[in-house]
C-alpha cells in the first residue's frame, strides 16, 4: 500500500472542499460483511449441503423451487446481512474521517451500513436498494415496506430450509409475491425517497462543481462501474481541481487522461482507513501540545 500513498491522501482528505465517497461490495468486505468463505459455511450449512450453493452472492439468484424455501434462504440472508448487525469497523472509522467535512456518499451497497456507523442520512443514497425493504415483485405500485418482523419471523420458524406457507410475503395491493428491494430486474422500484436522495446528489455535485473535490472510491469492481466508477472518472476529468482516488484489492487503476490527478491503492481498505484515523488523531494530540505549550510560554510573560 505504501506510505507515501498513505500520506498524499491524508494531505488530500485534509484539503478537500467536498468529498465524494463512493462505495461497493468490497467496502462492506473491508468491514468482515464477506459473502462467501468461513462466515457463509457457518451460516448456511444446510442450504449448502442441499442446494451446493457456493456463496451468497450468486445463491441470490438461485432457482430456489418453491417461495417457501426461497424465503428461507432470503430471510437468512437478510437477517445476516441487515439486523442485528454492528456498524464495521472501516464504516466507523472511515465516519471519524469524515463527519466533519462537507461530504457525500454515494453507495451500491445494501446493508444499511453506512446508516449505522453514524452518517447522516440525507447525505447519503444507496442506489441499488436496501435489504431491509420489500417491495411488490411485478411493481404494481411504487411503494416499499419495512420488513424486520417479517424477516425475524421467517428465520425463527424456518424447519429444513423452508418457512411456513403462511408466512410468504404477499403484495398488499394485487396480491401477488413480493420481493426485496434490491436492483436485480426492471421491476426494481425506486420510490419517493429514492429520487429524493438521488436529487441530493446531483445537487451536491452542482454546488461543489468547481471545487477542489475528492472522488473517493472504495471498494468499486467492475459489476456496475456505471454508476461509480465511470461517472467519477468524467467528473474527475471535467474538473481540473479534482482528485480521483481508487483503494481496491487487485482492481485499483485509473484511465490514462485523468492520471495525473489519481491515486490508485491497491491494498486492504479497512487498513488504510485505520491509519488516515489514527494519523488524524495523532495530529489532534500535537495540535493540543503545541497549544499547551505556546500556553506555558505565554505564561512566563
Amino acid at each position: 500500500m505504501g506510505t507515501e500513498n498513505q500520506r498524499v491522501l491524508k494531505q488530500k482528505l485534509s484539503q478537500a472542499e467536498a468529498i465524494v465517497i463512493g462505495a461497493g461490495a468490497g467496502m462492506s468486505a473491508a468491514a468482515g460483511l464477506l459473502y462467501s468463505g468461513e462466515r457463509f459455511e457457518k451460516n448456511f450449512k444446510d442450504f449448502i449441503e442441499r442446494y451446493g450453493l457456493r456463496d451468497m452472492y450468486s445463491a441470490g439468484f438461485y432457482p430456489f423451487p418453491s417461495p417457501e424455501e426461497k424465503w428461507a434462504y432470503w430471510s437468512r440472508h437478510i437477517y445476516l446481512n441487515r439486523y442485528d448487525m454492528p456498524s464495521g469497523k472501516a464504516y466507523t472509522d472511515l465516519f471519524q474521517a469524515v463527519r466533519d467535512k462537507n461530504y457525500f456518499v454515494l453507495t451500491t451497497n445494501v446493508d444499511h451500513q453506512f446508516w449505522l456507523s453514524g452518517f447522516e442520512d440525507r447525505r447519503i443514497f444507496a442506489v441499488q436498494g436496501d435489504y431491509g425493504l420489500f417491495q411488490c415483485k411485478k411493481a404494481c405500485h411504487p411503494k416499499l415496506y419495512d420488513n424486520e418482523t417479517q424477516v425475524r419471523a421467517m428465520v425463527r420458524k424456518q424447519r429444513n430450509c423452508r418457512i411456513p406457507k403462511s408466512l410468504i410475503p404477499k403484495c398488499p395491493v394485487c396480491g401477488g409475491e413480493m420481493e426485496v428491494n434490491i436492483r436485480k430486474d426492471e421491476y426494481f422500484i425506486e420510490d419517493e425517497k429514492w429520487h429524493e436522495a438521488a436529487g441530493r446528489y446531483k445537487r451536491f455535485l452542482s454546488e461543489n462543481r468547481d471545487k477542489r473535490i475528492l472522488f473517493l472510491e472504495l471498494g468499486v469492481g467492475m459489476n456496475t462501474p456505471g454508476i461509480i466508477k465511470y461517472p467519477f472518472w468524467q467528473l474527475t476529468a471535467e474538473n481540473p481541481k479534482a482528485v480521483y482516488v481508487c483503494v481496491n484489492s487487485g482492481e485499483a487503476y485509473s484511465p490514462r487522461e485523468i492520471e495525473a490527478q489519481s491515486i490508485c491503492i491497491d491494498g486492504d481498505i479497512g487498513k488504510l482507513i485505520d491509519i488516515c484515523v489514527s494519523s488524524q488523531k495523532i495530529d489532534l494530540i500535537d495540535e493540543k501540545r503545541i497549544l499547551a505549550i505556546k500556553k506555558w510560554i505565554w505564561g512566563l510573560h
